[in-house]
């Protein structure tokens, strides 16, 4: 009895002996991993910061100086994970963990889909700003009261064809949203 003990014993401090050298290692790559995503993320911020394109875009009245810092942040904290999910793919992969590979390898296949949608909805909204403003302009010029109603008008259909587009980008129902952007267009026409 006492001799299986033994050997039971044995048994799982070697096997804990042989996986230590692969925790740690495993462990060492995350936080390299951590440790670069951090950097990386703070770098986009300090970049765009420097470079003041906050204060370009707040000087054109095209978006507020603090959606600017929002969009920065999401972006940044998208790559961030990125680059920590590129680590965690070895990590895993040194652990023993082959299943949990392959999840992680289509979450991290699927994370450019998501900075281009960012991107769109950024680029949407930079767009229905500014034709909100030059609608509101114009028809300013020509004297009508209405102004305000149709630039909030054109503001929003271009925000919602932009939603339309980030949600295609994403592969979030493609045909609901095909069907839908048919039946706008056939309406309008």
């Amino acid at each position: 009895m006492i001799e299986l003990i033994n050997v039971i014993l044995f048994d799982f401090f070697k096997n804990l002996g042989n996986f230590m050298p692969n925790f740690f290692g495993g462990l060492l790559i995350l936080i390299v991993g951590l440790l670069i995503g951090g950097i990386v993320k703070r770098l986009i911020v300090t970049l765009v910061t420097f470079s003041k394109i906050d204060l370009l875009f707040h000087r054109t009245k095209l978006i507020k100086k603090e959606e600017v810092n929002i969009w920065t942040e999401v972006l940044s904290e998208i790559l961030k994970w990125m680059l920590i999910i590129v680590f965690l793919v070895p990590a895993l992969e040194v652990w023993g963990l082959s299943r949990a590979t392959t999840v992680v390898n289509q979450i991290l296949f699927y994370l450019p889909n998501v900075v281009v949608a960012v991107v769109i909805a950024f680029v949407g909204i930079l767009a229905s700003n500014l034709t909100a403003d030059l609608v509101r302009h114009s028809v300013k010029t020509m004297g009508s009261t209405a102004s305000n109603s149709l630039a909030v008008f054109t503001r929003g259909t271009i925000v919602f064809f932009t939603v339309l587009v980030v949600l295609n980008q994403l592969g979030v129902a493609q045909d609901l949203i095909r069907i839908l952007f048919t039946g706008i267009v056939v309406m309008l026409s």
